[in-house]
């Protein structure tokens, strides 16, 4: 269930951007985790916050008023290996980038990976770690893996 944030002056991206983002993004990060198909579980826990900021609130050390773009996302333990780390960071680079219709912020988007700490996550009054995300994991495949048997039975009954 990974966290998105999004971190950016407020005038960077069009004023109806944040839901292209929020979903573009979310679905990025759940691809490059390896979730060939999320089903409802990931679909309702991957989270993008989109935090529109005045443009004198992004700073470098150069300027006072930064056209610059941070991007955090924050993963259960474990979850993206290197591949899925450097796959995640180029997508939304390149989400950043097309939003803004920008290719040049590519240059100015800065993305930050993170892991929760092990029992560093909590969902519905639990502190989660590997073990709790296995299980739920567990119990959404097997959730799918139901929900498709009747519809292969039925296909099988129609033929």
């Amino acid at each position: 269930m990974p966290m998105i944030d999004v971190y950016t002056p407020a005038d960077i991206f069009p004023p109806d951007a944040d839901a292209t983002l929020g979903r573009q993004l979310t679905h990025a990060v759940l691809r490059a985790e390896g979730v060939a198909q999320p089903g409802a579980f990931h679909l309702d826990n991957t989270a993008a916050f989109i935090h529109r900021l005045p443009p004198a609130a992004v700073c470098t050390a150069n300027t006072t008023s930064s056209r610059t773009v941070r991007v955090q996302i924050i993963t259960p333990p474990g979850s993206l290996n290197r591949d899925g780390q450097r796959q995640i960071t180029r997508e939304a680079t390149d989400i950043i980038a097309r939003a803004a219709g920008d290719p040049s912020l590519a240059a100015r988007t800065w993305v930050i990976l993170s892991e929760a700490a092990e029992g560093g996550w909590g969902i519905a009054g639990t502190a989660f770690g590997v073990e709790e995300f296995t299980a739920l994991a567990s119990t959404a495949a097997e959730a799918r893996a139901a929900e498709a048997r009747p519809a292969a039975g039925n296909a099988a009954a129609e033929g």
